[in-house]
């Protein structure tokens, strides 16, 4: 008599690799604790660093510059070590993808990068207005269908998150793969009357502007540049400095 259903070697394949990958992932949480580059919830500096970046973590007064959706923090790190004397910080949801940006920033003995473990809809929470200085979105999910528009981190929902923490006249940078975000974001922007300063170009490899962006790119760009997808690029100040 059988004993009960073969199982097909497949299977046994499969249930090892997730197996594998939930203690990788939970290894990495467990590295993110003692991480010092990591703020996340269950730290004590995750309750008290909101209005306090520049004397509890970096120590100095320098500009504060957010990526938002910073997945591996490729970008942060390569614009901190562009820039050492600004201050970055790469915000994300994903502990697990925080834990390669965190790994680089360790690797590279950055003193400029910090990042957040937190849900962007939630930045009012961390940051008072005023504190920030510039913000980078590179490749967000463009959330196409038409219900999620609210979603998308340039519509006005988002913008106005953006406009209560920026300095006045702080510049948002973004870059996307994706036409219909492109499209999108031009006719929002311009619906704002605080908007202004706004260049954009949708090649960025082939445009005055791409010096700008130091060479850094994210995973995803290069995948779409392998691909031969056209890299958009806008820029845009927002508010009137005082």
């Amino acid at each position: 008599m059988r004993d009960g259903p073969d199982i097909h070697p497949s299977n046994y394949l499969k249930h090892y690799s997730h197996q594998h990958n939930v203690r990788k992932k939970l290894q990495r949480f467990q590295d993110n604790v003692r991480c010092k580059y990591i703020v996340e919830p269950g730290k004590a500096n995750y309750q008290t660093i909101q209005g306090q970046w520049h004397t509890q973590y970096f120590h100095n007064q320098h500009a504060i510059v957010l990526e938002l959706g910073c997945g591996r923090g490729e970008y942060t790190v390569g614009l901190a070590q562009h820039f050492p004397n600004k201050n970055f910080i790469g915000i994300d949801v994903k502990g697990a993808r925080l834990w390669v940006g965190s790994r680089l920033a360790t690797a590279h003995q950055l003193t400029n990068v910090a990042f957040l473990r937190a849900h962007i809809a939630q930045l009012d929470q961390f940051f008072v207005p005023g504190e920030v200085a510039e913000l980078y979105l590179p490749f967000p999910d463009p959330h196409p269908r038409d219900s999620d528009a609210k979603r998308r981190l340039t519509s006005p929902r988002f913008l106005a998150v953006y406009r209560s923490l920026l300095q006045p006249g702080g510049t948002v940078h973004l870059k996307t793969d994706n036409e219909a975000l492109f499209g999108y974001t031009l006719t929002v922007l311009q619906s704002q009357s605080d908007v202004h300063d706004l260049v954009y170009t949708t090649d960025l490899y082939q445009s005055a502007w791409l010096a700008a962006h130091h060479g850094i790119q994210t995973r995803y760009e290069q995948t779409y540049l392998s691909q031969g997808v056209k890299i958009k690029y806008l820029r845009f100040a927002l508010g009137r400095p005082t």
